[in-house]
């Protein structure tokens, strides 16, 4: 980020107004207007944290005394001695000998200390009172300061163990310069940056001012309670995520997110200790990382620190927040959501070329994950429209929604039949389940979205018009050869489109959608639920996975599996009426529940709905039925007064039956 910026000793003034050289303020020029809009890394990065109202959703927590926490006697840990040249352990006991704080590597002779530099009552750049040292950062100590040209307000001060070391003077300057420019709600903010001479004499070491971050850090949490929840898990993660997408946003890697770097403030969640930044094209840049939370050492041998390996850090951390989270009153009622969590975080920490590649894209599905959980405790919907997927008119109903065909009432030929429940077939299924938007990147993206047809024959016809390669036309050709029932053309076009995307197309989401889709064509669930699956490991926050994924449970016979997932989608979003009727044929089935509780599911379809009548022709159809003898839980047949049959007995829907809503034209 550049800005016009006053010049001193013949260089530009730093953003906070200070020469490099002699120290001195200077006034900055005016920054010009912006002659456009806000970056998308800016712009974005705002939305993935939602502010006041997830933060109020964290439990309230109390705020220590700062000065009750500065350390009586601090003592950097043993373990963590390095020497800064060379990184040979330092500082060590040996042969019965105590650990010395201070002394020189006996490898390469470089000097160290791990002494704080600063003493109680000091005071350091004229301003700012030591109150002592309450924290070790990732490159020195911490300590808690008065500034008294505030009134007292409390700040951090945070300086170099080593200043003697090159390296760790460079990692240094890195957090400085990182710091004073960065302008983002959710990581501490740097005020000053202050010069005092060391103990004994000698160049005087740099302190970066820091705001006081009141609060308590996600590891004291995991350590002394209380354990976050579930949802709170994924609070912390978006603040996290919003913060580093902000940093990559400026061309920064974060590179040790880990939970002592996140503190839960009295006001916001903020991340805290940068000094392991450095910029993203800097791959020879020092690096400064943690075991257990950093990316594999072969990953980074073969492509250094990457926004991914920044992600890595991010999916272990709430990994590591999750293990600890409380055990849940009602496990089963969230089982559907959690297990999304998991797949959010194993995509995370994932291979390389697996792993999410930006920290928005990571948010967004922590975001879906959350509406889902909070949905299936309240059971209030928290719709949000999809970024991948384009609502479908079609319902996954095969008659139960419809009013029997007029032959039905002419001639009674079907007074003796049951209940048809209304499950479609696979074929038929695969027609009415979701669409991928089209990629906006795609040369067809406008040809599709202006072109339309009656039916997939002339859907065809239009898309041959199109004259350029497309990987969205041969998906839109796979789709329409689905819906006419020609899956040998359907796997044809599928094959066109993954020619064309190459060696991407092992890994493509929409590849794997379309095979679920020429799976169900062909009448093979299992397949297409494995298909399905890996769109759902790839996206775990989206709602259309899950519903394919409940069709081909149901389609195996799997009431179960079937009915968690209808019951994920349809909590969470009331327009997506197929996961309504789906759940309604599962209640069906069961015993425990059956008509009475399929009735009042699809009573709560909205009135708004496109397929609310569907759903209280159903309801009208299921109270006095009875479901097929192979159905568990059936109700019972009802006959008129007068041997007249039910108006809601049926033979198969698929003879003289309605569709309550079909699509009018295409594409679907």
């Amino acid at each position: 980020m550049t800005t016009a910026a006053a010049w001193c000793h013949g260089q530009p003034v730093g953003p906070i107004g200070f020469c490099e050289v002699c120290g001195r303020r200077r006034v900055p020029a005016e920054r010009p207007a912006p002659s456009g809009p806000a970056p998308e890394s800016t712009r974005r990065s705002v939305e993935l944290w939602g502010g006041e109202a997830d933060f109020h959703s964290l439990p309230a927590i109390e705020v220590p005394d700062p000065e009750k926490l500065v350390l009586a006697d601090p003592d950097y840990p043993e373990q963590h001695r390095f020497c800064g040249h060379c990184g040979e352990p330092v500082g060590r006991a040996y042969a019965g000998e105590p650990a010395f704080a201070e002394g020189f590597c006996e490898n390469c002779g470089e000097a160290f200390s791990f002494l704080p530099k600063l003493k109680r009552g000091e005071r350091v750049g004229d301003r700012y009172d030591v109150l002592g040292c309450f924290a070790r950062g990732g490159l020195g100590w911490v300590y808690l300061a008065a500034d008294t040209a505030l009134a007292g307000q409390h700040v951090a001060l945070k300086g170099v163990i080593n200043t003697g070391n090159a390296v760790l003077r460079a990692l240094a300057r890195v957090e400085r310069d990182v710091l004073v420019r960065l302008d983002h709600p959710n990581i501490v903010r740097v005020s000053d940056f202050v010069e005092h001479p060391p103990p004994g004499g000698g160049e005087p070491d740099t302190y970066l001012v820091m705001e006081y971050v009141g609060g308590r850090s996600l590891r004291d949490l995991l350590k002394q309670g209380p354990p976050p929840r579930v949802e709170h898990v994924i609070v912390y993660g978006r603040a996290i995520l919003g913060a580093l997408d902000y940093l990559h946003g400026e061309g920064l890697l974060y590179c040790d997110m880990k939970p002592e770097n996140v503190i839960h403030g009295d006001k916001r969640v903020k991340v805290i200790d940068l000094g392991a930044a450095r910029p993203i094209d800097d791959p020879a840049g020092p690096s400064v990382g943690t075991e257990g939370f950093q990316a594999p050492p072969h990953e980074l041998a073969r492509h250094g620190l990457t926004v991914r390996s920044d992600l890595h850090t991010v999916g272990r951390t709430l990994q590591v927040l999750l293990e600890a989270a409380t055990e849940d009153a009602d496990p089963d009622r969230i089982a559907g959501g959690l297990g999304s969590l998991d797949r959010v975080l194993e995509r995370a920490v994932a291979p390389f070329e697996r792993r999410f590649a930006t920290a928005s894209e990571m948010a967004e599905q922590l975001e879906g994950v959350r509406r889902e959980i909070l949905s299936l405790r309240d059971e209030r919907p928290r719709p949000a429209p999809s970024a991948l997927f384009e609502d479908t008119a079609e319902l996954l109903d095969d008659g139960l929604g419809a009013v029997p065909g007029l032959d039905h009432w002419v001639t009674g030929e079907h007074a003796g039949d049951q209940l048809d429940l209304g499950l479609p077939e696979a074929a038929g299924g695969a027609g009415r389940l979701p669409v991928p938007r089209v990629a906006p990147e795609d040369p067809a993206v406008g040809f599709i979205a202006a072109a339309g047809a009656p039916g997939p024959h002339r859907w065809l016809d239009k898309l041959a018009m199109f004259g350029e390669p497309s990987v969205e036309i041969a998906f839109a050709r796979a789709r329409a050869q689905v819906a006419l029932g020609n899956s040998d053309a359907a796997a044809a076009a599928l094959a066109n489109a993954e020619e064309q995307l190459g060696t991407e197309a092992a890994r493509d989401w929409r590849a794997a959608w379309h095979h679920g889709l020429l799976a169900l064509a062909r009448d093979d669930a299992e397949q297409a639920a494995t298909a399905f699956d890996r769109v759902h490991r790839i996206w775990p926050g989206e709602i259309a996975p899950k519903l394919a994924l409940g069709f081909c449970a149901e389609l195996r016979g799997r009431t179960e599996p079937a009915e968690r997932c209808y019951r994920s989608v349809w909590h969470r979003d009331h327009t997506q009426v197929s996961a309504a009727f789906g759940l309604a044929r599962c209640y069906l089935r069961d015993p425990a529940r059956g008509r009475d509780a399929a009735v009042a599911l699809l009573d709560a379809v909205p009135p708004i709905s496109r397929h609310y009548d569907a759903a209280r022709i159903a309801s009208v159809r299921i109270r006095p039925g009875a479901c097929r003898p192979g159905d568990r839980g059936a109700p019972t047949s009802t006959t008129r007064p007068g041997g007249c049959p039910s108006s809601t007995s049926t033979g198969s829907p698929r003879t003289g039956s309605r569709r309550s809503s079909a699509r009018p034209c295409w594409p679907p």
